[in-house]
């Protein structure tokens, strides 16, 4: 075989080797994008060997060869679970439509994964006839203001039920309730009602109070005026006590010559007056006291 017939065959045999080496390095590539798993810090792998339950893998890179291995991926963050408008009854007969949010987080991915085949189809089950059961033992009115008691009830019923699946109901909040059309009209009513009813009682104790500040008014009106009349009274009866003090200092500086002045005075007035008048001078009563004097030892 000459040269020139070997180089064909030794180009086919090279092309033949890279085809198969890059068959080669394609396989392992695959081998390896499907063995290699990332794993979030918030996520689990579940895996199932031949069937069989091998445990929750992750956070990380984790080996899982494959053809022989099975793998669910779980999200261990708070989800929740939107139940939509349920019909319920009351235990007056009312329907009312409820609907509500749950919110839940898994706890134990394997046995979210082998327990329960669809939890959130089995939840929203649950989560209803739980709902209609314990609606059915409340009447409308308490329905409507003990909110966050039927939600607590309904935590605590469906954290039972879902703890087996490694599941944990963190809370469930009641959205909406809507009482038939009827009974929404007549709260509105009520309510106009109970509103007029207040606004009357707030204004009966408006002028009540009124009333009594107007009373205490006046009473303290009175009570300062009549403290106004005393002190008046005080510093009137000082003041002529402090005339009459001032009068009596003064008399007590007349000598007896002054008060013959005045005397005489008094009588010249009086004398010079058109009425018809007896006039008997104080020195009178000195000359008739011997004829006093004598009827006295008469009589004795």
């Amino acid at each position: 075989m000459s040269l020139a017939m070997l180089q064909p065959l030794q180009t086919t045999g090279d092309i033949i080797t890279g085809v198969i080496l890059a068959l080669v390095a394609i396989v392992i590539l695959g081998f390896a994008v499907t063995t290699i798993k990332i794993i979030r810090e918030y996520e689990r792998l579940v895996v199932f060997r031949l069937g069989r339950l091998i445990g929750a893998k992750g956070p990380g890179v984790i080996l899982i060869p494959p053809l022989i291995n099975r793998v669910n991926k779980i999200d261990l963050r708070e989800r929740y679970l939107e139940v939509p408008h349920q019909t319920c009854i009351t235990k007056d007969n009312a329907p009312t439509d409820i609907d509500f949010l749950i919110y839940y987080k898994v706890t134990e991915a394997t046995q979210s994964v082998v327990q329960v085949q669809n939890f959130e189809g089995a939840s929203i089950g649950i989560a209803t006839t739980t709902l209609r059961a314990v609606v059915g033992d409340i009447p409308l009115d308490e329905l409507l203001a003990k909110r966050e008691q039927i939600n607590q009830v309904l935590r605590t019923k469906l954290d039972e039920v879902t703890e087996r699946w490694g599941i944990k109901v963190t809370n469930v909040e009641i959205r909406e309730i809507r009482p038939p059309q009827d009974v929404q009209e007549a709260m509105v009513r009520q309510m106009s009602a109970e509103r007029t009813r207040r606004a009357t009682v707030t204004e009966a104790d408006g002028k009540r109070e009124a009333s009594i500040l107007v009373a205490e008014g006046e009473k303290k009106s009175n009570i300062l005026r009549a403290e106004g009349d005393k002190q008046a009274s005080v510093l009137r009866a000082e003041g002529y006590a402090g005339a009459l003090n001032q009068i009596f200092s003064a008399a007590k500086g007349i000598d007896s010559k002054t008060m013959v002045l005045q005397y005489l005075d008094t009588l010249k007035a009086l004398g010079a007056s058109p009425s018809t008048k007896y006039i008997f001078p104080l020195e009178f009563t000195n000359l008739i006291a011997p004829l006093r004097d004598y009827a006295k030892q008469s009589e004795k």
